[in-house]
């Protein structure tokens, strides 16, 4: 029988050389030329690779191996079998547009500074060319596809065609002699963008109607949520935690308002208090500029309270590129655990719509206002994302294993409990605190959400009720939450599920043993699921 790390890193490869995405997000330069073919051909033989991958780590013994490579193959058994039963269960390549966007992958090359410009251009050429071949198989590949992707797919693909006309010009000054391979590619590329727009926007038209469902339904969106997770809890044990959970952090909320506005410990407290913070916020000339202000805040705190040893990587601070908007109002973009260049991490926050009513756009500061902001910043920057998945590039195994495997609870539930532990030791003073606790909130109706939309059919005007009402959020906040648990499925249960699991390894710390030093211990195994890392550190 072959050696596991033989058969693991044969394995890595495979999956490396078949899907360009998940090597660029892994730091792996070498297919920057390349975008994801999703071909009939294409997806059949990537099928049979994960079949025969399945068999392969099936015939190894994982109670012969030492502990490291113990969870190495129980990560990758996970990752192949989460891409087969994507393949062939999800199939979301046949109705969600988006996954066809080459955006992410075109942006890469040009903000991450890696090699010289004449090579990012090089590999540019190649997925531009790759551009309107990509676009026909996705136009003759999606079938029925849901109204709210659709629509969203509008905004980022045409988000991809502007991203091209501004950033090629600037980087092709770093090397004006491969003009006239580029311009072409590039002409080819925006063209091919445009003819998707107007043709998805031909098919909206067309169809007034909502399209295909985007609700999984139970039997789905269980299997789903299980490959997401990697948790041992089931849907039902996470449904009653988090209504048990919401129970205690509307204690907790009220009683914080109280503290700041005084009056009864009551909801409509809590409401005067919140609109108290909202008055302080920022808008959008102003956000980038509050949030670096905000990152060297916290960054100092971390500092002088020993939380966690802060890494010397680079965090770059800047607004979201347009064709990543409509999901999210910010991301952490972190290099990969496979890169070898000295590059930055981008922090982006999405500033709202230029066609947003001014009633909207204030809505929108008021939930990220000043005090949210700090607290978004502890998130997504320091000592939340930024922070984690600097240590985690640190990681060194025997395989590339983890390099692949980056788990959703972990570093959702990282960044989560980091907010916690910010404003227990007193990051933004009371304001921050209440913002946390409404946080606290967000992340445990995202789990209620995910689930009651999916597998229970929760009807918009009772989940706008919901999250309003026992969420505190802005009407604003709460409808770009519904049209993302429509977008999505399973991610947003990722919060409260990995906050709830790392929270409780953090407890666990001995007396002995330090916050930081805990706390670098943590984040010294890359991102496995939490129930993996309570293997790793002994338990």
């Amino acid at each position: 029988m072959e050696r596991f790390e033989v058969v693991a890193e044969r394995i890595v490869e495979a999956l490396l050389v078949s899907r360009p995405g998940l090597a660029a997000v892994a730091g792996d330069h070498r297919f920057d030329d390349r975008l994801p073919d999703l071909s009939a051909d294409a997806v059949a033989g990537d099928r049979a690779m994960l079949v025969d991958a399945a068999s392969v780590l099936c015939e190894i013994d994982a109670d012969s191996l030492d502990v490291e490579e113990r969870v190495d193959h129980a990560l990758l058994s996970t990752l192949v079998d989460r891409q087969l039963f994507e393949l062939t269960e999800i199939r979301e390549h046949e109705w969600n547009p988006l996954v066809h966007n080459p955006g992410p992958l075109l942006n890469g090359l040009f903000v991450r500074p890696y090699a010289p410009a004449e090579q990012r251009l090089a590999a540019l050429v190649g997925r531009l060319t790759a551009v309107p071949d990509a676009l026909a198989t996705a136009r003759a590949t999606l079938r029925d596809m849901p109204r709210v992707h659709a629509e969203t797919a509008v905004g980022q693909f045409t988000g991809t065609a502007a991203l091209i006309r501004d950033e090629v010009p600037a980087l092709l000054e770093q090397a004006p002699a491969l003009l006239d391979q580029v311009e072409p590619a590039a002409t080819g590329a925006i063209a091919a963008l445009e003819e998707f727009v107007a043709w998805l926007r031909a098919g909206l038209a067309a169809d007034t109607g909502p399209g295909r469902d985007p609700r999984l339904g139970r039997r789905r969106w269980e299997a789903r949520l299980w490959y997401a997770l990697d948790t041992e809890l089931s849907a039902a044990e996470i449904q009653r935690r988090a209504w048990a959970n919401l129970d205690r952090v509307g204690e907790e909320i009220r009683a914080a308002a109280v503290e700041l506005v005084g009056g009864p410990a009551d909801d409509e407290t809590v409401r005067r208090a919140l609109d108290l913070l909202a008055a302080e916020h920022p808008d959008d000339h102003t956000i980038v500029d509050l949030a670096s202000i905000t990152m060297d805040e916290a960054s100092d705190f971390v500092r002088a309270h020993d939380l966690v040893t802060v890494p010397d990587d680079r965090c770059v601070i800047q607004v979201m590129p347009e064709f990543a908007r409509g999901v999210a109002v910010a991301y952490c973009d972190a290099p990969g655990a496979l890169e070898t260049a000295e590059v930055p991490t981008f922090y982006c926050i999405a500033p709202t719509p230029a066609d947003w009513p001014a009633h909207r756009v204030d809505s929108f500061y008021r939930e990220y206002n000043d005090h949210m902001i700090r607290n978004l910043t502890v998130h997504e920057a320091m000592p939340g994302h930024f922070l984690q998945l600097a240590h985690a590039r640190r990681h060194v195994g025997s395989t590339r294993v983890r390099a692949l495997t980056r788990s959703g609870p972990f570093v959702e539930g990282w960044a989560v409990y980091a907010e916690q532990v910010m404003a227990e030791h007193g990051f933004g003073g009371l304001p921050v605190r209440l913002q946390q606790l409404k946080m606290q909130l967000r992340m445990t109706l995202n789990a209620l959400l995910d689930q009651l939309v999916h597998a229970e059919e929760l009807p918009e005007a009772e989940a706008m009720a919901l999250l309003t009402g026992r969420g505190f959020q802005e009407e604003g906040e709460a409808a770009g939450k519904w049209r993302r648990a429509l977008l999505t499925s399973t991610q947003l249960s990722t919060y409260f599920v990995g906050y709830s699991e790392v929270a409780e390894i953090a407890a666990d710390r001995p007396a002995e043993v330090s916050i930081r030093d805990w706390h670098d211990a943590m984040l010294a195994h890359n991102c496995p699921p939490p129930r993996h890392l309570r293997t790793l550190l002994g338990w």
